[in-house]
């Protein structure tokens, strides 16, 4: 399948899928490149001679070393976990757009501290500025996903969900070859550390201004009970009028969601609390969440990530191409996810992706880990690779190119997908939080466990990824193409591998309903309309005197028939046979044909087919 074919869950006018859409995702998404350079680039640049003399760093022992190295990295992300788990607060009271901007601007004050550090103020300055850009990082990785979801049309969520981690790849992407300049092109002064750091402040700047003029996400106003701003920011963003089919139905989802939330859960900051620890069903898809962040940690990609150098010397790379060799890793990594982003993500779908990179992944590790067991090259260092070790280097950037559009961005799609309107915020707090813990346990950990475990550590990635094959094959459904409204859904349907199929057939007869009553509704009231208007004029043209007698008369010789009952109604009781007037007959069966249009349409939440294998 290729970039033009979207599964469209019903009929939708190709002007949804317009410019609006992706611009305001693009926008959102340079909170992303924010987050992928910060990522990206500090495992380099700590390892630069530059850095390290201004430190002291190079007059310490390796495990002195190791230990800053550590402290550097996992503060940042301790701080992207506090970020995470404040930011259903945030989201709650200010929404997405000024979530936004908050990140954008803590973001920005961290990384302007980070530039504040010398050798005579010492790196105390520096881990506050980490700690700081962590927080708005946090913040970022977890409004971005949910704005990204709630603004998209289902058939292409993914794809818009995926600029998220487009942008996270491209902004690591550059963080590696900015480091790669630096140390070849640049004298190992302060200047040479100092510009990677100085860099962090662009993508947040951008972000602060994108984010003064994106639109608020029309789900969270129509919360906040703001319809009107809701409606006017829905049609700009689907450049379709109000009265339009698809803009019918998308609110009427919307506002069937909302009322199941008053009715079930209320709506206020607590109540989700309460009812999440009564709700089995949503805790189940909580603990799925945080463990596709387990098993995507697991895999080994943030120890690479940060600590590049690390990895590529233990595979036997020569220390003065490491850089190269990252820059080229990150390269493979934002190419992949253009390719996931463009055919992969909406039309291969999202539960596959998982278990290809699960098996594939597993293999190349085990290949890696294996090489490096027999040749032990850190222990017979050489200048150049031979056979073994240039088909390691080959496995790794296989590992590189099938990790990336499967096990990389592809749990933050799912996560943005799992939870209903109820528990969105809040459950997506918790996952994020839940990634950047696991993110910290192996940021922390990482230099330790190679010096202790050597090549055992990817033999350790190779056992978790090949785990993660039967995690998400007999416990993830596939989301793509199911509205966000009905994704809850998929858990009543079984077996889970055949879920998404049965729930989309489901979806389809009752939208086939649901428009088909439409349509009988709106010829009932056309027809009402005609009637009104046609008893107007024939009691205006009985009122007038004839022109002869000067006495008003009947102009027929039987009074004209009444439109229709509906079935199954009453008599309406009138006094005069023949058409009543009009606010005895018309009035109460108009309203009778819109109250059961509106009671059919609230009914279809619950009134719906079952989810079932046959």
């Amino acid at each position: 399948m290729g970039i033009l074919t979207l599964a469209e869950d019903r009929p939708t006018p190709k002007s949804v899928y317009n410019w609006r859409v992706y611009a305001l995702a693009g926008i959102a998404s340079c909170g992303s490149n924010m987050i992928g350079y910060t990522s990206a680039f500090i495992g380099t640049t700590i390892t630069l001679t530059s850095f390290m003399k201004e430190f002291g760093l190079d007059e310490m022992s390796t495990t002195q070393q190791n230990l800053i190295s550590e402290n550097i990295v996992s503060l940042f992300i301790a701080g992207a976990f506090f970020g995470a788990l404040g930011t259903y607060a945030l989201g709650h009271f200010i929404g997405r757009k000024w979530s936004l901007a908050v990140a954008a601007t803590v973001f920005f004050l961290g990384a302007g501290l980070q530039l504040g550090a010398n050798s005579a103020r010492g790196l105390g300055i520096l881990y506050a500025g980490r700690v700081l850009s962590g927080l708005g990082t946090g913040v970022a990785s977890n409004i971005i996903p949910i704005y990204l979801s709630e603004l998209a049309p289902p058939a292409i969520r993914g794809r818009l969900v995926g600029l998220y981690e487009l942008g996270w790849q491209i902004g690591g992407m550059l963080g590696f070859w900015i480091n790669y300049g630096v140390e070849q092109h640049m004298p190992q002064e302060h200047e040479q550390w100092i510009i990677p750091f100085a860099i962090q402040l662009v993508p947040s700047g951008l972000l602060f201004v994108g984010a003064l003029w994106i639109k608020e996400s029309p789900r969270w106003l129509f919360l906040k009970d703001r319809r009107r701003e809701a409606m006017e920011n829905l049609c700009w963003i689907r450049q379709l009028e109000a009265d339009d089919m698809y803009i019918t139905e998308e609110v009427a989802a919307i506002d069937q969601a909302l009322e199941h939330q008053k009715s079930s859960i209320g709506i206020g900051f607590w109540k989700p609390f309460q009812a999440l620890a009564t709700n089995k069903s949503v805790m189940y898809r909580l603990m799925l969440g945080c463990m596709l962040f387990f098993w995507q940690n697991g895999s080994g990609i943030n120890a690479i990530n940060y600590y590049s150098p690390t990895i590529f010397r233990s595979i036997g790379v020569d220390p003065n191409t490491v850089n190269l060799m990252t820059g080229i890793f990150g390269v493979i990594k934002a190419v992949m996810t253009f390719v996931w982003l463009l055919f992969l993500v909406d039309q291969f779908g999202r539960r596959k992706l998982l278990l290809v990179g699960a098996v594939t992944g597993s293999i190349c590790m085990w290949v890696i880990g294996a090489y490096i067991c027999v040749v032990k090259p850190e222990d017979n260092p050489s200048t150049s690779l031979n056979g073994g070790g240039i088909a390691a280097i080959f496995f790794f950037y296989l590992w590189t190119a099938v990790y990336t559009p499967t096990w990389n961005g592809t749990p933050w799609v799912i996560n943005s997908e799992f939870f209903d309107p109820n528990f969105r915020s809040l459950a997506q707090a918790a996952t994020t939080a839940s990634n950047w813990l696991f993110n910290f346990l192996i940021s922390r950990f990482t230099e330790q466990m190679f010096d202790k475990m050597h090549y055992g550590v990817y033999f350790f990635f190779a056992a978790l990824s090949f785990l993660a094959f039967f995690f998400a094959f007999f416990l993830i459904p596939e989301t793509s193409g199911i509205p966000l409204e009905k994704v809850d859904r998929l858990f009543d349907c079984k077996p889970v591998w055949r879920a998404n199929k049965i729930l989309k057939a489901a979806l389809a007869e009752e939208e086939e309903q649901f428009r088909y009553e439409v349509k009988e509704t709106s010829y009932h009231e056309e027809n009402t309309s005609s009637f009104v208007k046609s008893s107007a004029r024939l009691c205006v043209m009985a009122a007038r005197p004839s022109k002869k007698t000067g006495a008003t008369g009947q102009i027929f010789a039987s009074p004209p028939l009444s439109p229709p009952e509906p079935p199954g109604s009453e008599p309406t009781g009138t006094e005069v046979p023949g058409a009543p007037p009009t606010n005895e007959l018309v009035l109460p069966w108009f309203k009778s044909r819109r109250h059961t249009r509106t009671t059919a349409a609230a009914q279809r939440g619950t009134d719906h087919v079952p989810c079932s294998t046959t």
